[in-house]
């Protein structure tokens, strides 16, 4: 499997030979006095495609130590004007800003801009790295080779959800730099949330020239256990600020025949449900709100299995279209499932945020940018990076995975990774813009 995945990234010979490389000194008040030496690698033949910056994003305390860590930032700019941000605090990917069709660059993912704010209470997963096990672990509970093994429930006090009480995104990972590729890793040990096996665990960002933002994770074990990563990033192509008005005009499309039946908990049955005829089938490109407003809790939550071929590796996952920046976000995965999530669960102070099931032509001329809370509300907006203000249906989720609480059913594509095999999970983010 490695080899294949070596062979579709392509060898050395056919990267681009201009990087450029920056390590700035970590801000002494952030990381209460480390330092990092400054370097530089550039090709005198001209710009680089690609840059990658590395500086400092404060400090956290090791979740089970308390030994205090320095948090990095790795900032890639291309010569298109697309930047990507990453930290190594729940290997958490931070801000993607991204020009439009005028050439006016917004930052399209949701987050904060401090790392106290990815660790309130009321952050979704901004952005972050999940596992062992994303998604959810029906009854917080599996069977593996004659034996039960009860893990950490963290969702309602029933279920395991995105890896337990402290998964993988509360960790400071360690990172390694080679040109622009940067690797994080992280060690997640035997009976760690109730999981046999020591697992190493790494995820390989990378941003290229065209647009394109790929992740490579992988991870070995010395014990059977089961391994479902994701990568949790909240999208508004119109801009993160922008609210759930701009998320009902998005056209979407995803490359799924079926989606996995779920109870009220969003645990599986088991069974795969056909798409055709439902409000579920999005193989044609379908507006979003009005596609929300046809499911029966007004919004996506769903594992969608992606059709491919028995061989076929990385392939065609979805497609995202905001018509009116013209910014365009395709997913490619070499997954089985992707978790569509419209963000149901983000505040809603006057419970109003509703999709209608058709947009009126006016609708497309006023933007509201986010609703006026009323006095004394108690589900107060979610404070996001620059002061923004983060509600209900106000992005969505591409979450690529293997399907959820895979690990309780025998019909769903094995999550068990044995010592001596090699979990890897590809997905890439290719940006674009329409043109008339």
């Amino acid at each position: 499997m490695s080899s294949r995945v070596d062979q579709q990234r392509g060898s050395a010979e056919t990267k681009p030979s201009s990087v450029s490389v920056t390590i700035k000194p970590i801000d002494k008040q952030e990381s209460r006095g480390s330092q990092v030496e400054s370097y530089e690698m550039a090709d005198e033949s001209g710009p680089a495609p690609v840059t990658l910056t590395v500086d400092g994003f404060g400090t956290v305390k090791h979740p089970k130590g308390g030994i205090e860590e320095t948090v990095k930032r790795f900032t890639w700019q291309n010569r298109y004007g697309m930047s990507v941000q990453v930290i190594t605090y729940g290997a958490i990917i931070t801000s993607m800003k991204v020009p439009d069709r005028t050439g006016r660059v917004d930052d399209v993912v949701l987050g904060f801009d401090d790392i106290p704010g990815y660790q309130k209470a009321n952050n979704p997963y901004f952005g972050a790295t999940i596992g062992r096990i994303a998604n959810r672990v029906g009854g917080g509970r599996f069977m593996l080779n004659g034996r039960e093994y009860q893990v950490t429930r963290n969702f309602s006090n029933r279920h395991q959800l995105h890896g337990g009480t402290v998964g993988f995104d509360k960790y400071n990972w360690e990172a390694f730099v080679e040109g622009t590729v940067v690797t994080l890793s992280h060690t997640s040990p035997d009976g760690d949330e109730g999981y046999p096996g020591t697992v190493m665990v790494s995820v390989q960002y990378e941003l290229t020239e065209d647009n394109r933002f790929e992740a490579l994770f992988k991870a070995v074990s010395t014990k059977p256990t089961p391994i479902n990563l994701t990568n949790h990033s909240y999208f508004n192509l119109a801009g993160h600020a922008t609210g759930h008005e701009e998320i009902y005009r998005h056209l979407v499309s995803i490359n799924a025949d079926k989606i996995t039946d779920t109870d009220s908990d969003s645990i599986p049955s088991g069974k795969l449900l056909c798409v055709g005829g439902t409000p579920y089938d999005l193989r044609i490109p379908r507006e979003l709100g009005p596609a929300m407003a046809k499911t029966v809790g007004e919004g996506f939550d769903d594992n969608f299995c992606l059709t491919k071929g028995t061989e076929q590796g990385r392939t065609f996952t979805a497609r995202v279209v905001h018509p009116h920046s013209g910014r365009v976000l395709e997913v490619y995965t070499d997954q089985p499932g992707v978790q569509f999530y419209t963000s149901n669960f983000m505040p809603d102070p006057n419970k109003n945020i509703r999709p209608k099931a058709v947009n009126a032509a006016e609708y497309y001329d006023v933007t509201r940018l986010e609703p006026i809370v009323l006095e004394g509300a108690t589900d107060q907006p979610i404070r996001g990076k620059a002061g923004a203000k983060y509600f209900k249906h106000g992005a969505f989720c591409l979450e690529t995975q293997n399907f959820p609480d895979a690990i309780n059913h025998q019909n769903f594509p094995s999550s068990v990774l044995n010592p001596g095999s090699q979990y890897v999970h590809e997905v890439v983010y290719k940006f674009d813009v329409l043109r008339d």
